[in-house]
């Protein structure tokens, strides 16, 4: 397996999970659950990333701006979630920021997916694909 089919991996438990917190309403425990394994996922998922995808690119003359533009984007998907923390669970408020964090989230799942995961390819060989994606899995593994 490479970085980049455990990342993608990941992504998809991200989708999947965040359509399922959009279609919960009130303060229930389902809701609660969900956005409680969102976050964990989310947190996880973005500290993993950023030590065993992004840091290792950062030193590439033609990786450093996506990566840095990716880590930007994990600041901003915190800043939504610390929002939903914030609010009342059966606010009507907290249904449009969790639709604004599943947006937000597509929006950085498919910037890596259809053309930061070339570019990187590029700059990867198929050794570090395959041993980034052993630590990768590895720290998803011990931190969820």
């Amino acid at each position: 397996m490479t970085i980049f089919e455990a990342i993608r991996q990941d992504h998809d438990v991200q989708r999947d999970l965040l359509d399922k917190l959009v279609k919960t309403s009130g303060d229930t425990k389902t809701r609660d659950e969900i956005f409680k394994a969102v976050k964990k996922q989310l947190e996880v998922h973005a500290d993993a990333e950023e030590r065993h995808f992004y840091k290792p690119l950062i030193s590439n003359d033609m990786m450093q701006e996506h990566a840095r533009h990716g880590i930007a984007e994990h600041h901003e998907i915190d800043e939504l979630i610390e929002q939903l923390e914030d609010t009342e669970r059966d606010a009507s408020s907290w249904l449009k920021i969790a639709k604004d964090l599943k947006h937000k989230v597509e929006h950085h799942l498919e910037d890596e997916e259809h053309s930061f995961f070339q570019l990187a390819g590029k700059v990867f060989s198929d050794t570090q694909k395959t041993s980034l994606a052993t630590s990768y899995q590895s720290h998803m593994k011990n931190n969820l």
